[in-house]
Parts: C-alpha cells; sequence; structure tokens
C-alpha cells in the first residue's frame, strides 16, 4: 500500500490504471466491473502480484493558491490516449503558433492539431534535409529535389497565366521545384550561402551545385566532374563509417570552402571561385566546421576556432602545422608530335622546386617478358626526373632542386646553408631573373634508342605531368609567386 501526500486539502487525486506492467503478467479484475474494487493486474503463475496504479494530482484551486478561486466541480472533458504513438514525416513540415515581442503574443510552443498547419512535399524525392529562408521564399532541400515555398503569402493565378499576390493567413503556400533533378541527398552539411548564390552538394549524383536567379548549376562539370564524382562515391553513409562534406564560405576569398571527409580514405579540401569558374585550390587542412564573419574566415578543428588569413609571417600553416604549397600542371604542346623536353623554366620567387617530371607511358621497354615488364613501373617508358635508388634498388625520383637548395661550391660542399655568392647549381639557375634547369632522364630506353654516354638528356613523350613545389630552405613559410612555367622541346620519333 502506497502513501501520496497532498499539498493542501482542497486538492483532489485524479486516478489511471494501466492495464499491464511486464510481459510476464497477465491482465485481469480483482472483482466484477459493476463493484467498487480498484482494477489490479493478476499475475501469471510463480510471478508475485502486481498492483499498478499511475496516480496525477490536479489543484482543485487556481495555481494551488490558499483559498483562491476554486474550480467547479463538473464534468471536465479530457482525453487519455493510452498508446500514444509518433509518426515521423520525414516530407513534411510543421509550424508553431506567431511571435510577437511588441504585443506580448508568444505562441511559439504552440502546435494545434486543430489548425492546418503541416505542409508536405513529395516523399518521391526523400526526406526533408536542409530550410533556407530568403526573403519571402523558403527553400527546402530534399535529397532528390529543391524546391521553394512562398512564406506569408498566397499566390493566385489568373486565366492568363500571371501571378499575383494577394494578403493570406497562409504560413506556407505553394511549392514549387526548381528544374533539374538534383537534391542534397544526406549532407546538409555541405550547404553555404553567399548573398543569392547557395552551394552545396548531391553525393548521390556525384556533383556539386551552385542555386542563384538563375537556378540550378552543375559547377563540379568546370574541369572537376571526375574528381567530384569519385570522392563523393567514397562518403559512406553507413552508421560505422559516415563521411562528411563540409561546406563553408569563405568572405576573406570570396570562394566556397568544400571539405570532402571520407572514413575510410583520405580527405580533399578544396574551393570554388564564381570569378574563375572553377576550382582553383586544393588546401592541406581538415576542418570540423568553417564560417565567416565580419570580413574574416574561421574554422574549427577539435573544438578551437581557428582564424584564417590573419598570420602572413607563415603561409601555408594550418593548426600549427606547416605545408608546402604545390603546382601541379601539363605540357602538351603540339598534341599529335612526339617531343624530348629539355629543360624545365619558372618565372616567379625564389625557392620553388620540380618534385616530379613524368611523361606519358610510350609502350614496353625491350627487356623481359611483357608479363615481367608488366610488373615493372619504369617498363612502359614512364620517365621522370634525375633518379636515385632505395633501399629495394628501385630508382625514385628527386626534385630539380630550387636555386638556394641547389648551391654546391667547387669542393662538392653541397647545399650550404650561407653561400656568399653561390658557385655552381644542381637545378635552378637564375639568368636574367628567369629560373631554368636541364632536365636528365633516368629511365629505360625503348628499343632501336641510342644512347648517348652515361645519361640521357630530356624526358620524351607526347605530354608530361609536372609539380613544382615550394622547397624548404628559402625564406620557410614567407611567400612566394609564380607566374608562368615552361619548357623548352624538340621534335622526337620512336
Amino acid at each position: 500500500m502506497g502513501v501520496i501526500e497532498v499539498k493542501y486539502f482542497n486538492s483532489f487525486v485524479l486516478r489511471k490504471v494501466l492495464e499491464t506492467d511486464n510481459a510476464n503478467a497477465a491482465p485481469g479484475w480483482g472483482g466484477s466491473r459493476g463493484d467498487n474494487t480498484y482494477p489490479q493486474i493478476v499475475s501469471a503463475p510463480n510471478v508475485p502480484l502486481v498492483d499498478v496504479r499511475n496516480w496525477s494530482i490536479e489543484e482543485a484551486r487556481i495555481r494551488g493558491e490558499f483559498n483562491g478561486v476554486n474550480i467547479e466541480y463538473g464534468v471536465k472533458a479530457y482525453l487519455v490516449e493510452d498508446n500514444p504513438n509518433g509518426s515521423i514525416r520525414g516530407n513534411s513540415m510543421i509550424y508553431s503558433g506567431i511571435f510577437n515581442s511588441r504585443t506580448g503574443i508568444n505562441d511559439l510552443n504552440v502546435f494545434s492539431v486543430g489548425e492546418d498547419i503541416t505542409k508536405s512535399v513529395s516523399p518521391a524525392n526523400g526526406s526533408i534535409q536542409r530550410l533556407y529562408a530568403e526573403d519571402s521564399n523558403l527553400i527546402i532541400f530534399q535529397e532528390a529535389k529543391v524546391s521553394r515555398a512562398l512564406i506569408d503569402k498566397d499566390a493566385i493565378y489568373s486565366a492568363e497565366g500571371g501571378g499575383t499576390v494577394t494578403s493570406s493567413n497562409l504560413v506556407i503556400g505553394d511549392v514549387r521545384a526548381f528544374q533539374g533533378n538534383f537534391g542534397i541527398s544526406k549532407n546538409p552539411e555541405s550547404f553555404a550561402a553567399y548573398g543569392y548564390q547557395k552551394y552545396f552538394t548531391d553525393k548521390d549524383r556525384g556533383v556539386v551545385l551552385r542555386l542563384s536567379s538563375d537556378g540550378l548549376t552543375e559547377i563540379s562539370k568546370y574541369g572537376m566532374y571526375d574528381f567530384f564524382r569519385d570522392r563523393l562515391s567514397t562518403l559512406n553513409e553507413t552508421p560505422s563509417t559516415p563521411g562528411k562534406a563540409i561546406g563553408a564560405w569563405d568572405t576573406h576569398n570570396k570562394q566556397y570552402v568544400l571539405s570532402l571527409q571520407p572514413k575510410e580514405a583520405s580527405f580533399s579540401t578544396v574551393s570554388y571561385d564564381d570569378d574563375v569558374k572553377g576550382f582553383p585550390s586544393l588546401f592541406s587542412y581538415k576542418p570540423d566546421q568553417g564560417v565567416s564573419i565580419k570580413n574574416n574566415y574561421y574554422t574549427m578543428k577539435d573544438g578551437v576556432l581557428y582564424i584564417h588569413y590573419a598570420n602572413t609571417a607563415k603561409r601555408g600553416n594550418f593548426y600549427g602545422t606547416p605545408y608546402k604549397s604545390s603546382v601541379t600542371f601539363l605540357f602538351n604542346p603540339k598534341v599529335s608530335m612526339s617531343k624530348v623536353f629539355k629543360t624545365v623554366n619558372y618565372e616567379g620567387s625564389n625557392g620553388w622546386q620540380i618534385d616530379s617530371f613524368v611523361s606519358d607511358v610510350t609502350g614496353l621497354a625491350s627487356v623481359g617478358t611483357p608479363e615481367e615488364a608488366q610488373n615493372d613501373p619504369f617498363a612502359f617508358g614512364t620517365t621522370d626526373s634525375v633518379g636515385s635508388v632505395d633501399a629495394n634498388g628501385n630508382r625514385l625520383p628527386i626534385k630539380v632542386y630550387s636555386f638556394n637548395q641547389g648551391s654546391y661550391d667547387n669542393l662538392g660542399n653541397q647545399y650550404p646553408a650561407q653561400m656568399t655568392p653561390p658557385i655552381n647549381h644542381a637545378g635552378f639557375n637564375r639568368k636574367e631573373n628567369k629560373y631554368m634547369a636541364n632536365l636528365v632522364n633516368n629511365s629505360y630506353a625503348n628499343a632501336g634508342e641510342v644512347i648517348w654516354g652515361a645519361a640521357i638528356t630530356g624526358i620524351k613523350g607526347y605530354f608530361a605531368t609536372v609539380t613544382i613545389s615550394t622547397d624548404s630552405v628559402t625564406d620557410w613559410q614567407g611567400p612566394k609567386e609564380l607566374f608562368a612555367v615552361s619548357s623548352d622541346y624538340v621534335e622526337s620519333s620512336y
């Protein structure tokens, strides 16, 4: 037997009895339904008797005040739902009452089921992932569709098809979809907005999108379609390995920054610039979130807020870790002509080096069987710059050293920290403020080629892929400029 304490003598008690307590109990009554016995739970065999009563107390006086206004003891209409069942409607929106600070009305917690306060979109396009209010429009991002709806007004159309706007109590009006079968998939974190430009990803369709006054535009097709198709496919939605696509607007550079972060692969952080209609930069940092506030761009990492572009003395320093800057590009003049690239030259600041200079595949080598040649990464005539040998005897491409890093004296002392003036250079040399270097090929020769001496000058191929980066010697983490890169070449034949 239990006791329930009541604060005031003028309070009364309402009882509500549950019919079951656990899976082992059998429902029943202690007496006939016509008598005054309390409902009980009759236990199953070998299970103790369980008497379950759920008590609630209601005050008879308003606000429970002593000798306050008394509530009438007449009939009170209310509903008790014994088995309330919630429903999840992923394609629907619900809105509350209004809030007006001037008149003191606050109905934000009022959701009256007696009013039409829901608005649904097509369930065929998946669940609603994000809502974005813009002026008098509400933009609705579903998994496979982007739509807009009027807010606080209703649109009616004349017989000629023209639209007119009338005053109405309708909160969310007509929903109209943007052209294009694109959505935001399940990556609402990829959304970023600046002015009337909205940027986001659609993982399911492998694209990056921009929503503006001209509708949806697939910006990933600007030279990066293959990149995003492959990277977005690695974002796994399973609970054990969820991937993220973090989007942010960089107000300092006026660029959309997107960081693709799968759990099972390396991350990729890129930026999109509307002025060039392309993705000019690939970054080395992996943010948790990003935001722009008052002309400053911030990112969060491991609970710490970082401001970007503030420390001009240390370039390429993210979250306390310094990184080198690099540019990868193609040499492809006269695309149908076989060439020998003899030199590499650049215009810009001191401190750039060539990490790799690799030509296209030119065919099988003359040594070994075709099966053995396929297992040899150098047997296809894939050439690299001057190479060294690792512990396994494999040749490794090394750098065409920068002007300072490749300096040495006549005694063979290489890469001195201080040399006034530098005597010789292994790599780039400077002539008329332009940096130039010869290319020495270290790859296997093809059948029928003539090798002159112990070294082969030049790298043969129809085109070459080149990576140039900053060194770790010349003004480390200081500003570096690169205006143009070129190569001298001659026509060749196989």
